[in-house]
């Protein structure tokens, strides 16, 4: 890999082999997978994975953040009010020391451990406002991955051609293209049993 690097045609150059592998080809490659990574997610989803992650229980909670935390639950305005707010600050900061000095808390390796483990101790009863965000944020990265889906295959859906396409008819077309998975295991007979009995069908199967 010392051997200097030889180019197009034939000609050598003043760049070693491991040069150009590891500065011209490698950081070429990482470059625009960050660039991709940036694209994806954005500024408001980076910022969700920060706050999340200082709900996480490993390593005796070091992550953990009670100011980042409480930022969590201003994005959720439907789920907390303003009085929970205040009573979440504090259950916050109940919550955090009973877990440190508790062993059961001390090796778990994530967030759904830290779940299971609070109903199993129950835990989610004593601290309700912090099982509240907990389970919140563990439905968040599902929600996240959903709606991109759903946009990425409105892109493909709601072409020039059917700038016109009604919103029931849009919803319909997306729940087969989003949900091909689960549409697999429908069995036709039901789908056409189901047509049959709608009073709005123009005929018959």
């Amino acid at each position: 890999m010392e051997e200097l690097y030889i180019g197009a045609r034939n000609r050598k150059t003043t760049k070693t082999n491991m040069f150009h592998f590891e500065v011209e080809i490698l950081n070429t490659v990482l470059d625009i997978q960050l660039t991709e990574y940036r694209d994806q997610i954005s500024g408001t989803n980076t910022h969700l994975l920060e706050y999340m992650g200082a709900l996480s229980p490993c390593d005796s909670f070091a992550q953990f953040d009670k100011s980042k935390l409480l930022k969590l639950c201003k994005l959720y305005k439907y789920d907390f009010d303003d009085s929970d707010m205040i009573d979440l600050e504090g259950q916050l900061e109940i919550f955090y020391h009973s877990c440190t000095k508790d062993e059961r808390f001390t090796s778990l390796k994530g967030i759904s451990d830290l779940s299971h483990l609070m109903v199993s101790t129950g835990k989610h009863r004593s601290y309700p406002l912090v099982y509240k965000l907990l389970k919140l944020a563990l439905i968040l990265p599902i929600a996240i991955a959903s709606v991109e889906r759903c946009f990425s295959k409105m892109k493909l859906l709601k072409t020039d051609l059917r700038k016109k396409i009604g919103d029931d008819f849009l919803n319909g077309t997306l729940l087969c293209n989003v949900e091909t998975e689960t549409l697999a295991k429908v069995e036709n007979e039901k789908v056409m049993e189901r047509f049959q009995k709608m009073s709005a069908q123009r005929g018959q199967i």
